[in-house]
């Protein structure tokens, strides 16, 4: 289960009781969540216009991308996204700003006091109280970040959205939804929905077979990258086309998977008819896009300073697919990276470390504070298969002693699970806001 922690004391009592009330683990499944908001009046089917997105990578990045193009457009946006990185704040974004301590406290205490006997796990009740506190606030869309899967997700009891999409697919939490691509995606997939555009992401053969049938069975109408949209990386500018062609700013967040993750966003965006999308905003989107933790460079800070000069980068990415994207933005370097890594316990180790490899001076393996995670020695063991200087450290604080005290000046990456980059942003005080 998710942790948090608030320093408002408000904040943290209804934290404390979210813990003490619910399952303790991810359980899937529509049940509890329709319960819950049937007690606090059902406010999923008072929403403003609702994009809804999908993806085992780059779903966060493509909200992100999404609410900075609506926003370019002049429109005032709510946002649900997941997993928070330092504060619970940050999964809920009220007209454009996160949700302050002041509305957040009685916001969960209503709904654990009128739900809290239905049994919801931390993210259901989280979904319910964004959901309520978006049906109270005034604002012109909602974009929705899917938290597991699709079909049985918390998130998928929004009716009708304007558009959906579903970004890159790949293996992760296999022990939910299947232990092959073509399970995922039909579980992805589950968000389609009678009416509301589905836009994807290319995808292999099988997986795109099934996202297709599935849609075609709720009755959405697909949208698909390389048949019906089409786009590429064109130096500094993303090239995007479907009844019309657009020259785009690069985006402004690192690494050349960003472009997919922006023309998604572009793709779903043109492909919807609920708000009006000038051609300038999107123009504007991609340079002005903020996302934490996705190859993001650090600030000056505690952490950075302590490693200075060397560039310290923090990625929150933690499996295969998210590797391989990675893999390409270190091969741009111009020497090899010293990599601290952190990974929970039901993650592909391995599967991560392998296409970072050839791009590594070394790896200093740690633990997750307050997560189940893999043994900073079994992490440096399995560095050590593939031929990468490793040892492991108590901490984060430890991990970056060790690598300040050597003499190369070689970039610092602190990767492999988003709580760990949460862990790194507090040490660096870098919030995100």
């Amino acid at each position: 289960m998710d942790k948090a922690r608030s320093a408002d004391p408000a904040v943290q009592a209804q934290l404390d009781r979210l813990f003490a009330l619910g399952p303790g683990a991810d359980v899937l499944g529509l049940d509890r969540i329709v319960r819950l908001l049937a007690r606090i009046g059902d406010p999923q089917r008072s929403l403003p216009p609702i994009f809804h997105v999908a993806g085992t990578n780059g779903k966060g990045s493509t909200c992100a991308f999404l609410r900075a193009g609506l926003e370019a457009a002049g429109y005032r946006v709510h946002a649900y996204t997941s997993p928070h990185l330092v504060r619970f704040n940050e999964r809920i974004r009220l007209a454009g700003r996160l949700i302050d301590d002041a509305t957040l406290a009685p916001l969960l205490d209503e709904v654990l006091t009128k739900g809290g006997d239905v049994g919801a796990s931390f993210f259901e009740v989280t979904t319910a109280a964004a959901f309520l506190t978006f049906a109270r606030t005034p604002a012109d869309a909602c974009v929705i970040e899917v938290g597991l899967g699709g079909r049985l997700d918390a998130t998928n009891v929004v009716p009708t959205p304007a558009v959906c999409g579903i970004a890159q697919l790949g293996l992760d939490h296999q022990a939910f939804l299947g232990d092959s691509i073509g399970a995922i995606a039909a579980e992805k997939a589950g968000i389609a929905k009678r009416g509301s555009p589905l836009v994807t992401a290319r995808h292999p053969d099988e997986p795109a077979t099934i996202v297709a049938q599935i849609a075609a069975e709720a009755g959405a109408p697909l949208f698909v990258d390389g048949r019906d949209w089409h786009w590429q990386a064109d130096g500094a500018t993303l090239a995007y086309r479907d009844r019309d062609s657009l020259a785009l700013p690069a985006p402004a967040l690192a690494g050349a998977h960003q472009y997919a993750n922006c023309a998604l966003a572009v793709a779903m965006l043109r492909h919807q008819h609920a708000l009006a999308i000038p051609v300038q905003a999107l123009q504007t989107m991609s340079g002005g896009v903020r996302w934490p933790a996705r190859m993001q460079r650090l600030s000056p800070g505690p952490l950075s300073d302590a490693l200075a000069p060397r560039p310290v980068w923090l990625d929150g990415g933690h499996n295969p697919a998210a590797a391989q994207a990675l893999r390409g933005v270190l091969a741009g370097f111009d020497r090899t990276v010293h990599l601290i890594v952190g990974m929970l316990a039901n993650k592909d180790a391995h599967g991560f470390l392998a296409p970072l490899a050839p791009h590594l001076a070394s790896i200093v393996a740690i633990p997750i504070p307050g997560h189940d995670c893999h043994a900073p020695q079994a992490l440096a063991a399995i560095a050590g298969t593939l031929g990468v200087p490793s040892t492991d450290a108590d901490d984060l604080a430890s991990a970056i002693a060790l690598i300040a005290a050597r003499r190369d000046r070689a970039s610092v990456l602190i990767g492999g699970s988003l709580y760990l980059a949460g862990t790194a942003l507090e040490a660096n005080e870098e919030l995100p806001d």
